[in-house]
């Protein structure tokens, strides 16, 4: 199919560059003279012009890339006898022109052009119009109409992603400012028109529920917070919590999907797609956090183990990536995963091995399981990390009760001694 960027007036141009005899020689080298034909009828020689020669003989070839001299002259002196050529001729402020036929030779090719936007005709286009040179009037009538299609669902398509972009911008925007003013409601609706009018497209789609996300996330927050006042409908507040937190993750994971699945050269497209990625998983890793602490809903805890771990690859800040495998620790914990939680919390402390947070995380943990399996070295190495954390933490620390407390039921029930930690 011809190519979409050749415009009517260029494919008409051709078939009449076509209509004129070719240009034949026996031996010696290819040379010619571009001129630029004014408006006023008047042939001037033109300096600058790019010449480019195409093999036709075969399917594929080309000469070196020339350009005319201040006579608008130009020259291939390598070129082997037998061999034929198509002329392509462009300049700035001129149309291009398509010489068929041309042999080695002696015999000088003429090339006119008229005034023209200065656009250059791409070898698979000069193929293209060559193979359309020898069709009969039937098939070529078949293959303009066939081009002409082509050519309106390509405008369509360009239309499309002309409104397409308009409506991502308008919604991008209003979107931006709900949500800056706290009406999450309209914020998400935002969101959404955006989302739907390009609902895969990678360069936009993953933004847009990027945001969509932390929307309903926000949302869900404002319910807990409901949920927990006075005399407040706490089953009905509850409820509207746990429906947005695990919608706020659906739109995270329908944005790392588009990602995962999607690829684009462009280089603004592709740092977008980096920076919304990070953005994404950051802002998922609060969502899984949030849908277990505040206990809307634990049932989707283990789902956060991969998104962490995607999470701890792309970002670089040490104390980031040691923060959120405590906090994944401390979910797991808490939705009553103890073994995943272990290995959260001692993949923390290979990081940052006094890191008091994953002292007391790991102690409760190796307690708790030590206790369950009945496991006496557990217990004691839970036992010895939860002494180390009360040694280091302070007394604010919200976990110092409960670890005291452990502590103690160990050296009164069990008659157990905290060791040093090596």
């Amino acid at each position: 199919m011809f190519n979409k960027k050749v415009i009517g007036a260029l494919f008409a141009l051709a078939f009449m560059v076509f209509g004129f005899a070719g240009v034949y020689a026996q031996s010696g080298p290819v040379y010619g003279e571009v001129k630029l034909k004014k408006a006023d009828g008047t042939e001037v020689p033109l300096e600058g012009a790019v010449i480019e020669a195409y093999r036709t003989d075969t399917s594929s070839g080309k000469l070196p890339t020339t350009k005319t001299n201040s006579k608008g002259e130009f020259t291939f002196p390598l070129v082997q006898p037998g061999h034929v050529y198509a002329i392509a001729a462009s300049a700035p402020g001129a149309g291009p022109r398509v010489t068929p036929d041309v042999r080695v030779g002696g015999q000088k090719v003429v090339i006119i052009l008229d005034e023209g936007d200065g656009s250059r005709v791409e070898e698979a286009e000069v193929r293209e119009l060559i193979k359309l040179a020898g069709m009969s009037e039937e098939d070529r009538k078949k293959s303009d109409a066939e081009y002409q299609k082509e050519l309106e669902r390509y405008n369509a398509e360009k239309e499309k992603a002309a409104n397409a972009h308009k409506i991502v911008s308008a919604a991008l925007d209003a979107g931006d400012k709900a949500f800056n003013a706290k009406n999450y409601d309209l914020a998400i609706t935002k969101f959404d028109e955006g989302i739907n009018a390009d609902p895969d497209f990678e360069g936009s789609a993953p933004v847009l529920l990027n945001y969509k996300g932390v929307a309903l996330r926000m949302r869900g927050f404002e319910a807990y917070r409901r949920a927990v006042q006075p005399g407040a409908d706490r089953a009905g507040e509850m409820a509207k919590a746990k429906a947005d937190l695990n919608a706020s993750a659906d739109a995270f994971t329908r944005g790392l999907e588009i990602l995962n699945t999607k690829t684009n050269n462009d280089p603004g497209i592709k740092e977008n797609m980096t920076n919304t990625r990070k953005n994404i998983l950051t802002n998922f890793v609060e969502t899984h956090r949030l849908l277990v602490l505040t206990k809307a809903d634990s049932s989707r805890v283990k789902d956060a183990i991969p998104i962490f771990a995607e999470y701890q690859k792309v970002e670089t800040d040490k104390a980031l990536k040691v923060k959120s495998m405590v906090t994944l620790g401390d979910i797991l914990r808490e939705a009553g995963e103890a073994d995943d939680a272990i290995v959260a919390y001692r993949a923390a402390l290979a990081e940052e091995p006094k890191n008091v947070d994953s002292l007391a995380g790991l102690g409760l943990s190796l307690f708790n399981v030590g206790l369950t399996n009945d496991d006496k070295a557990q217990v004691q190495e839970g036992l010895n990390l939860m002494q180390a954390f009360v040694d280091a933490a302070p007394n604010t620390h919200s976990l110092k009760a409960d670890v005291q407390n452990a502590i103690e039921f160990l050296k009164t029930d069990m008659k157990m001694t905290p060791q040093k930690i090596r």
